[in-house]
């Protein structure tokens, strides 16, 4: 029986289910990971590194085929209510996040964003080498993407706009790139919240759920920001629809869906980094 309750102790019952608020709640033990080397030449050599490369192509490949098709279909129809509206095309996209995460996240991380990749990196969550690899593969799934829709329907992509990311009329630059700065750091700090080492080795359930609340924080951000950029938050979704539509239009505001989101991703790093993950955790010692 003695062994039995030392069990109890040091099992289920160590932590009672009652956790104190605030920084008196972070009472678990926990060993931070040393961060990612900036260039680790063993992962050249490991398929692994390829693999994840390969599920971020097809992810992102993914993720422009479905989204770019509903943006051209709220468009095609002659009014909001004979079409998916607004909050369909926020749907389609929170929804192919959700389930890309979910499908992906166990071999790449689930990225499908040079956006969030660039993020971890400052976070040194993962290493240069890889974050410069998942970054070109993710702009290639997105030019991939976006020219099979082109290539099934090329008369409709050019009327409809090929699904790229303009800055619409009545908005300014500055509305246009704080836009994108705003949503993407919301993008990003949900996705450092919900993949949080130390959440994780607190609360078993946080990696189950990840997904779900970054599909629900792209979904949220959507719907603030179509409006105003139809919403990058993503460079290499812009990218690719830019480059298969190829407006002068499209490319003259195209700066802001790369300098907004790496902008707004970095102060989610910092932000994370520094206020958030400052909170102490008891020592092992």
């Amino acid at each position: 029986m003695e062994g039995k309750e030392e069990d109890v102790r040091l099992g289920a019952n160590k932590f009672p289910e009652r956790q104190p608020l605030g920084t008196s709640a972070q009472t678990k033990d926990y060993k931070e990971p040393p961060p990612a080397p900036l260039f680790e030449p063993g992962e050249l050599s490991s398929w692994s590194f390829y693999r994840a490369g390969i599920a971020e192509f097809v992810a992102t490949f993914l993720f422009l085929y479905i989204s770019i098709l509903t943006v051209m279909g709220l468009k095609r129809a002659p009014n909001m209510c004979a079409s998916v509206g607004i909050q369909g095309i926020a749907w389609a996209f929170g929804g192919m996040i959700f389930a890309l995460v979910y499908c992906t996240a166990g071999i790449s991380g689930g990225h499908t964003n040079p956006a969030v990749t660039f993020g971890l990196l400052l976070a040194r969550k993962l290493s240069l080498t890889r974050a410069v690899f998942y970054m070109i593969m993710q702009c290639l799934g997105a030019i991939c993407g976006a020219g099979v829709v082109k290539g099934f329907q090329p008369t409709q992509c050019q009327m409809l706009g090929g699904g790229a990311n303009v800055v619409n009329h009545g908005y300014t630059t500055g509305d246009g790139l704080g836009a994108e700065i705003v949503g993407t750091f919301v993008l990003v700090y949900t996705v450092f919240s919900a993949t949080d080492a130390k959440r994780s080795a607190r609360d078993s359930h946080v990696p189950i759920l990840a997904p779900l609340p970054i599909g629900f924080a792209v979904f949220l951000v959507h719907l603030a920001t179509i409006p105003i950029t139809g919403t990058g938050i993503n460079p290499a979704r812009s990218l690719g629809a830019a480059i298969i539509f190829n407006n002068s239009h499209a490319w003259s505001d195209h700066w802001i869906f790369w300098v907004g989101p790496f902008i707004g991703a970095a102060l989610a790093a910092v932000y994370h980094q520094v206020i958030i993950r400052a909170i102490p955790f008891k020592s092992s010692a």
